[in-house]
């Protein structure tokens, strides 16, 4: 299993953390659930708006995949007008985890 991490900072001026969410969850995660090889997502925040969203896939090559698409590009850009700058991104390998197990979905 791979993990795709996105560090983001929401602009808490801009729009309040629950509503930041409810907009992933509406503009981001639906799209994020087609992709080819999607396992899960954990969305972690402080209360002054920074985050980590770790995405997990199946396979290096579909942790890969949307962003050499421009799929991940495209999704970035419905939350670029709520972020105090543009989200990094990193891939690693998960090479051990312990507790709850996240279920692969059925392509």
């Amino acid at each position: 299993m791979f993990a795709r991490i996105t560090h983001f900072e929401i602009d808490t001026v801009r729009i309040g953390l629950e509503e930041a969410l409810e907009r992933f969850k509406e503009m981001v995660l639906p799209e994020v659930r087609k992709q080819p090889g999607y396992v899960g997502v954990y969305v972690l925040r402080t209360p002054e708006g920074k985050g980590v969203l770790i995405s997990l896939w199946t396979s290096e090559d579909a942790a890969r995949a949307g962003v050499e698409s421009g799929y991940y590009e495209e999704q970035i850009s419905k939350v670029l007008l709520f972020t105090r700058q543009a989200p990094g991104r990193d891939h690693y390998e998960v090479v051990f985890a312990e507790g709850d197990r996240v279920e692969a979905r059925a392509p």
